[in-house]
This record gives structure tokens, sequence and C-alpha cells, in this order.
């Protein structure tokens, strides 16, 4: 069995001796919300309206922005769960993927735009350009990015250097492990258009 879990403290503690730290997601009904923020659209708020959503969204600008908030929407419980420690900062254990058994490939993470995983055609993931996703993330299994400026992967498609091995380039489990990520998004500096991106994240792998 695999959990995906996301921290939902602002300590950097791993699963194994902290989980009451880290909610589960249900693949079923939950999904991630990235956000300027606002007053109804933060921590402990209902699910917000798709109006909340837009006017509390990320203003494109001159420079490229960064998304400063990002969320769990814990459909169960109707609220917003804020991952604090996403986005530029050193921290190693945000988004979790715990495996409860040895598996025959190294687990990798891809983003794609819908549940066929055959193109990155939204805006948000390149537009079919995956060094032009808004999507970086970097591998934290072994180690915390190092610094708040770090340099991971422009994450689209399953190209070279456009998924992460969740692993960090060891090969596959050899028994059970908790993997983790760290992720940001990034609106380019004077962007053409503006709307919603919902890319599928999909965490890949072969059973023994």
């Amino acid at each position: 069995m695999v959990k995906i879990l996301i921290n939902n403290s602002s300590n950097d503690n791993p699963y194994s001796t902290h989980p009451s730290e880290f909610t589960e997601l249900s693949l079923a009904s939950d999904f991630f919300i990235f956000s300027n923020g606002s007053d109804v659209v933060k921590d402990g708020e209902p699910i917000p309206s798709e109006a909340s959503l837009n006017q509390a969204g990320v203003v494109i600008g001159t420079v490229d922005t960064e998304v400063p908030h990002y969320f769990l929407a814990d459909f169960s419980e109707d609220e917003l769960i804020e991952i604090h420690n996403a986005g530029s900062k050193n921290k190693r254990y945000v988004f979790a993927i715990d495996f409860d058994a040895a598996t025959a490939t190294e687990p990798t993470l891809e983003l794609w735009d819908d549940d066929d995983m055959d193109s990155i055609l939204i805006d948000c993931l390149g537009a079919g350009d995956p060094t032009e996703s808004w999507y970086e993330g970097i591998c934290t299994t072994s180690a915390a990015p190092g610094s708040t400026t770090w340099v991971g992967s422009k994450l689209a498609g399953a190209s070279s250097g456009h998924y992460l091995s969740l692993n960090a380039g060891n090969g596959a489990l050899l028994a059970a492990a908790t993997l983790y990520f760290q992720l940001r998004i990034t609106v380019p500096a004077n962007f053409t258009s503006a709307g919603k991106g919902t890319p599928v994240f999909c965490i890949k792998y072969a059973d023994n």
C-alpha cells in the first residue's frame, strides 16, 4: 500500500517519528490548491468557491512571481490545510510518499495535463515544452534542498530531466520506506493568459 501525505505543520520532522504532523490524502476526493491566499483562502477555512479562488489568484506581473500559498483541500473535513513548508524553503519533510513494501522500480513523480498521462499541453506545464513548466521539484529523501534558492527539475511529462526520481536515484526500494520531495510554482513574468490549471500528479512505480 502507498500513502501520500503532506506535512500539516511548520516543523520539519519526518513522518516516521512525527506522524501526527502529516495528513494523508484521499486520492478519490482530496486535491491541491495553489494560491495567493485571502481572508477565505487560508489555513483552516472551508474549501473555497471558484469565485473565491479567482479573487485569490496570483496576479501576473512584470517579474516572475512564486505562488506563496500551497494547500491541501481536505474534502472529508471541508477544510484547507496549508502546506507551510512548501516553496522556496530549505525544508526536507514536506511532501511524503509512504511505501509499506519493496518496489520493483524506483518510484517517480510526474505531472501531466489529464488522467491519460500522455500530454503536457496546459499553460502551467509549459504548453508542450517541459522546460517552460511553472512547477519545479526536488527530491529530499536523502537531504534537504540546502538553501532557499534550491535548483530542482522543471516538472512536466516523463522526458529526461522533467520528472523526479524519488529515491534520490538509488533505484528500487528494497524494503518499506518513506520518500520525500519539495515543490514550488512560479508564474512567469508578463504571461499572456490567465486561468485555472489542473495538472495531474502521478507517482509511478512497478510492484514486485
